[in-house]
């Protein structure tokens, strides 16, 4: 039996010529990630250890992103720590603020990431980078730690299941979509430690962004990580942002994959996901009249700047609903000078909503867009679990940036269509 994409990218990382779905192994790895959350965790916990040093000062990410800039001084001292140990060690990808940005879309952007590589963050959300053709895959802050001092991480080989992705998205339509559809189709627990191996013709019809955020959110149906074959725009993505060398890996033909879904991107609606799992997914259509207090357009899931076109595009020559509160979160200070460069800044403000520096801040409930009890919100990110964004009495909507937008407009859940878009 051959392998997955994922199975071989481990096994040449493990040395080893093949494995097989359940093996344990230790695989070297290329890059490591932590923020501002995690990273105290990892360094407190490395500093008991004899081995003081990191492994490769060049393969450490550092990105302060979640509670920055500084909301509190329990923040700050989270940061100072991060600095500190950044500095002590002369870590080359230390990103401060005025530098950084949303760290699942700060490091391809910086290229720290391409196909064939390996990479572990404490985030749950660092299997983004299968997008680009790389394992990639969150763990605990203690196996992080381990692996900025090692280079190493063990993994138990995951088994895969494959989506045959076929046909061209209509329009409104995008990655966050297509992946909200996945997960109301298998659950949050769907995929659980298993590789998701998207494949087929309409690979070909989804943008970079819109693979970032098909990626991004694999480990909400719980699994190891999620991938993309390399293609043509991968490589062209890779070349751009990156100077590394890369290796493409392909599954072998007699892969094993414990399911295959065909998905028929052609069919698919705007699609939210309700309360309080990102499982519980409805059309647009299918959602009723539910009215909304906030709009979040950002995230290291739709805060790429074809999420900043979508969203001006909708809200253009109009304004956020009265008593409404539309706040847009650039993913990166690139995205952001982009976007200003573009005139899509001028739009939001113009349209009533507000502009923030790149942060995770209203994701985690953390700050800049904390609900109260009983409000609700529409929200580009990916997680809607209770008291996800502030009080456990309120309510976040998952869904993509053309319908938050149209939903800012309206003050309630609604698609671009419904303005005549």
């Amino acid at each position: 039996m051959g392998m997955t994409m994922t199975q071989k990218i481990l096994a040449a990382h493990a040395g080893l010529e093949k494995v097989v779905a359940g093996q344990l192994i230790e695989a070297d790895l290329d890059l490591v990630l932590a923020n501002d959350i995690t990273g105290p965790v990892a360094i407190h916990e490395v500093e008991k250890l004899n081995k003081k040093t990191v492994f490769d000062k060049d393969k450490i990410a550092l990105v302060p992103d979640h509670f920055t800039p500084n909301k509190d001084i329990k923040s700050a001292e989270h940061c100072k720590c991060v600095r500190d140990y950044a500095m002590a060690q002369e870590i080359t990808n230390y990103f401060e603020v005025g530098e950084m940005g949303i760290e699942h879309a700060l490091l391809p952007e910086k290229g720290l990431i391409v196909a064939g590589e390996t990479c572990i963050g404490a985030d749950s959300h660092t299997c983004t980078y299968g997008a680009l053709g790389a394992f990639s895959t969150g763990v605990g802050s203690t196996d992080m730690g381990a692996g900025m001092i090692t280079g190493k991480a063990w993994f138990k080989v995951p088994s895969a299941m494959k989506f045959v992705l076929t046909g061209k998205m209509n329009k409104w339509v995008s990655g966050k979509d297509v992946i909200l559809h996945i997960i109301g189709m298998i659950g949050v627990d769907g995929a659980l430690y298993k590789s998701m191996e998207f494949v087929g013709d309409g690979i070909g019809n989804l943008t970079m962004d819109d693979r970032f955020t098909i990626a991004n959110m694999a480990i909400e149906a719980g699994a190891k990580n999620g991938i993309f074959p390399v293609d043509d725009l991968t490589i062209a993505y890779i070349k751009e942002h990156s100077k590394k060398s890369y290796t493409v890996y392909e599954a072998d033909e007699d892969a094993e994959y414990d399911e295959v879904f065909t998905i028929d991107l052609s069919t698919l609606e705007p699609t939210v996901a309700f309360p309080h799992l990102p499982e519980n997914t409805k059309t647009v259509k299918e959602s009723g009249d539910v009215k909304i207090d906030q709009v979040v357009i950002g995230s290291c899931t739709n805060g790429r700047i074809d999420d900043l076109r979508i969203a001006a595009k909708v809200l253009e020559g109009r304004h956020v609903a009265k008593g409404m509160r539309a706040i847009v979160f650039p993913a990166t200070q690139a995205i952001y000078l982009q976007a200003i460069e573009e005139g899509l800044i001028q739009t939001f403000i113009k349209a009533g909503a507000v502009v923030s520096t790149p942060t995770c801040g209203p994701c985690l409930g953390g700050h800049m867009g904390i609900l109260a009890a009983g409000e609700r919100a529409v929200s580009t990110t990916n997680r809607n679990f209770v008291g996800r964004m502030g009080h456990v009495e309120s309510e976040v909507y998952l869904a993509s940036p053309a319908v938050a937008a149209a939903s800012a407009i309206t003050g309630k859940i609604s698609e671009p269509e419904e303005l005549g878009l």
